[in-house]
């Protein structure tokens, strides 16, 4: 794996700390009046979810992790685990369905999802970006509730509430982003 300096670390770099895998969420490059320079990273382990705030200086060494991306392919759901297909190799493997987190309702029967691996462990899964769905249960239009910026409430037959516009009724396919839960065109 290749050695990365201390200063070099961005947000989104995986690395091999203390024997765990941390993600970098945070970095602040700090040049105190007196000492040497040092980044203030805020890391989150990948395993566990336990943060740690550490400091590297620019003569710091530190292990950048490169995860493997596999596409797979979605097929069922048994007692709680998410059961998917390589596209290629045709393995199937199991993942908990809280790998996915407040994004599971999205998952939906025959969808690829991109599935990130250390070695042969399954750390991540990320859904596409937009998905389309379609809504069950909205408010009617009103005439003359035209304003700029008005949206209704809207469920979708996933189960979750989002914001769409006052145009859009119930039975409508829309286009759904994934990562900000909100509606962003007609299908």
């Amino acid at each position: 794996m290749p050695k990365i300096n201390g200063n070099e670390i961005r947000p989104g770099y995986i690395l091999e700390h203390e024997g765990g895998l941390w993600i970098a969420v945070k970095t602040q490059h700090v040049k105190p009046g007196k000492g040497g320079a040092f980044a203030q990273v805020e890391m989150k382990n990948i395993r566990t979810g336990s943060k740690l705030n550490e400091r590297f200086r620019s003569a710091d060494k530190v292990e950048q992790v490169r995860l493997e991306q596999k596409d797979q392919q979605f097929l069922y759901e048994s007692d709680g685990m998410l059961v998917f297909m390589d596209s290629e190799t045709y393995e199937q493997i199991e993942l908990p369905a809280d790998i996915l987190g407040d994004r599971r309702p999205f998952l939906q029967d025959g969808m690829t999802i991109q599935i990130e691996y250390f070695e042969a462990e399954a750390l991540n899964a990320t859904l596409p970006q937009k998905v389309t769905c379609t809504i069950t249960e909205t408010e009617p239009v009103v005439k003359g509730q035209t304003a700029a910026n008005s949206f209704k409430p809207a469920v979708l037959d996933n189960g979750v509430r989002v914001m769409v516009p006052p145009f859009v009724g119930e039975g409508e396919a829309i286009i759904v982003n994934t990562e900000l839960f909100e509606y962003v065109e007609r299908a």
